[in-house]
């Protein structure tokens, strides 16, 4: 197929019939796939939802990452695309970066079962040198691999020493590389928590952030290693993210997230829906199937959830009407037994204080008063004693209870006091 007549055919499809779009767009894109001729147009803009000429580009790079997965066809890509678009559209708003980090990261994702090892990366890095633009987006395909497959010290690593990522020079600084290493920080478990939040702080209130430089904060924090306040940090991030992009559906899925995490149950099956309605149904079929199965199984998760914190809440209800009958019972045995120690007490002091006083009436030499003086100071002391009895007894009785009695009816938190998460420094 010649180019003008190509450029014809994508130039008189109708946008908005989004079915015929993305249908003449596959069927070209294959076509240039099978002559092995790469688009031989221009780009002008970043909307893959009614440019054709980009739409087509992309379904043509992925056939070809489908077919050689490697960091050289990402070298060829970036090639390509730094030849046929320019860094800005004519009225300046700038779309190649956009265009540069969808697909570095979204071709990544789609080829994430063949990562390459690091010798074949060194073996091609010698081929991508001199050119920093190309070696930047090489970088973050490989990056973007390593981050779909949650390899989170490969990356680390990768980023960090690499002759690919050193090659991409001063762009090693830019928000989407900060992003991609706290995402690596996060899930590390031999970097603090307190470092890989720096690094996403610093990403996320660069002045030059990226829709994509805020996807892998979010999926940074979705997929770190568990820390006090994860799900907070998650929703509140997220909540910022969907309200600047409501109709970003990634955004909403990774607020989701976050309120599960948070134990609201009931706006995270919300957000759940929403992300699921908001999934685009053009674009690749592959890509569109693996997302509708990613949220559809948060979405499963956040029933879960809801119906184990529905159980939970009823056990705990359970448990507290137990208590309180516990209680009840406990304190009418408690009266009980006080009333009967006492009178069996007073039984045994009256008897033994009869005893006495016949003792000292009949049998000494003392006189009356003396007699009586006795008999009074013994009555003082049997009584002083019969009340302590009666006293330490109901105490021993009332509060010398079996080791974890009171953890077995009230629970840990019982005393106000949450439980600390894990934590990891």
């Amino acid at each position: 197929m010649e180019g003008n007549s190509l450029t014809e055919r994508l130039s008189r499809i109708d946008s908005q019939d989004s079915r015929e779009l993305d249908r003449v767009c596959e069927e070209v894109a294959h076509s240039l796939k099978a002559a092995g001729t790469p688009p031989p147009f221009r780009l002008t803009s970043a909307d893959f939802a009614t440019d054709p000429f980009l739409i087509c580009a992309d379904r043509y790079w992925r056939l070809r990452f489908l077919e050689l997965p490697s960091v050289r066809t990402a070298a060829e890509c970036a090639r390509w695309l730094y030849e046929h678009a320019e860094e800005s559209d004519a009225s300046g708003l700038p779309f190649r970066v956009e265009i540069e980090e969808k697909w570095a990261l979204g071709y990544a994702f789609i080829t994430r079962d063949s990562v390459e090892s690091p010798t074949e990366i060194s073996e091609a890095t010698g081929e991508l040198l001199g050119s920093r633009d190309i070696s930047c987006f090489a970088t973050l395909y490989q990056a973007g691999k390593l981050r779909a497959n949650f390899r989170f010290e490969e990356l680390r690593e990768f980023l960090e020493s690499s002759l690919l990522a050193q090659a991409a020079g001063s762009r090693r600084t830019g928000p989407l590389f900060t992003a991609l290493r706290a995402f690596a920080a996060y899930g590390s478990r031999r970097v603090t928590a307190e470092h890989a939040a720096d690094l996403l702080d610093h990403a996320w209130y660069s002045p030059h952030r990226t829709t994509h430089t805020v996807d892998v904060c979010l999926g940074a924090l979705a997929a770190a290693a568990p820390f006090d306040g994860q799900g907070p940090l998650l929703r509140d991030r997220a909540q910022e993210a969907a309200t600047d992009h409501p109709e970003h559906h990634i955004f909403v899925y990774r607020l989701a997230h976050g309120l599960r995490l948070c134990g609201e149950f009931d706006e995270a099956l919300q957000a759940a829906d929403l992300a699921l309605a908001l999934l685009p149904a053009t674009g690749s079929r592959g890509s569109h199937q693996q997302l509708q199965e990613q949220y559809l199984g948060l979405r499963e998760r956040i029933l879960e959830a809801r119906t184990r914190a529905a159980e939970d809440a009823r056990q705990l209800a359970r448990l507290e009407r137990l208590d309180r009958k516990y209680r009840a019972v406990e304190a009418r045995l408690d009266s009980a037994t006080f009333g009967l120690l006492g009178m069996v007490t007073l039984i045994i002091t009256a008897v033994t204080f009869a005893l006495g006083s016949f003792q000292f009436a009949g049998g000494s030499d003392l006189s009356v008063g003396s007699r009586l003086l006795l008999i009074c100071a013994l009555g003082v002391v049997m009584l002083a004693f019969s009340g302590l009895l009666v006293f330490g007894v109901h105490r021993l009785l009332r509060y010398r209870r079996p080791p974890g009695e009171e953890d077995a009816v009230h629970g840990p938190g019982d005393d106000g006091d949450d439980a600390p998460g894990p934590h990891r420094t």
